[in-house]
Formats: structure tokens, C-alpha cells, sequence
């Protein structure tokens, strides 16, 4: 995680996000949702802070996270909320493990979006 003077403050309350393990941006780099020329565009915030994701973490090392209003997992499709849960927790479980490794940025992502990614890099240009 790039860091400046107070590095990167969370746009829901302000603080600090002190660790990419506590990082919703790069939960989404992770998951796929973020191509990297985005990281430094996009806002930042705790994963905390953002309970429409959190709330599909299921991990022993993550104290639960409970969204209210309509995009609460208890309103959802059932079999949605359950895929969702088992690809953010991976997503997440893999946010931790890249903390730890020292490898390149680009090397973060899921294997699948790595995989995605590369398909679409060696597809032939359809704009001529």
C-alpha cells in the first residue's frame, strides 16, 4: 500500500487505513473489481466501514459485520448471499496472505482474475 505524509484516509470516517489487510479499495483490486491503473483513483476505506461487503467475510480472524437496510445478506437471495460469502472471504483470506509475502502488486489479485485479466490482454483488438 502506497503511503504518503498520512497515507490514505478511509472516505466514510476519516481515519487512517493503516494496513491493506483493513482496505476495502484493495479487497476490490483483489476480488477483481479494481483493474490496478485505478488503485491510486478510487476512494479508500476501512473494510469496516463498508458493511455491504464486510458483511461476507466469514472468517474466524474478522469480527462479524451486520449491513442494515436493503442491502442486508438477510433481504438477499439466499444462494447469492452464500456465493458471495465464499468469494469475498477468499478474497479477504487472500488480502491477508499478500501482506505477508512481498510480492509485486500485480501478483495480489485471485488466480481466476489473474487468469480473466491475462485472457483478455491476449485477445486479438475487435476495434479494427
Amino acid at each position: 500500500m502506497a503511503r504518503c505524509e498520512r497515507g490514505y484516509l478511509c472516505a466514510v470516517c476519516g481515519a487512517e487505513v493503516e494496513a491493506i489487510t483493513d482496505s476495502a479499495l484493495y479487497l476490490a483490486f483483489v476480488l477483481g473489481e479494481v483493474l490496478p491503473e485505478q488503485l491510486h483513483l478510487l476512494p479508500e476505506s476501512h473494510l469496516r466501514c463498508t458493511p455491504t461487503v464486510a458483511q461476507y467475510i466469514a472468517d474466524p480472524r474478522f469480527p462479524a459485520v451486520r449491513c442494515e437496510g436493503p442491502f442486508s445478506r438477510e433481504l438477499l437471495d439466499p444462494q447469492w448471499v452464500k456465493d458471495e460469502e465464499t468469494r469475498v472471504t477468499r478474497g479477504w483470506q487472500r488480502l491477508q496472505e499478500v501482506a505477508e509475502l512481498g510480492i509485486p502488486l500485480l501478483d495480489y489479485p485471485l488466480p481466476e482474475v489473474k487468469a480473466r485479466w491475462q485472457a483478455v490482454s491476449e485477445a486479438p483488438d475487435q476495434t479494427a
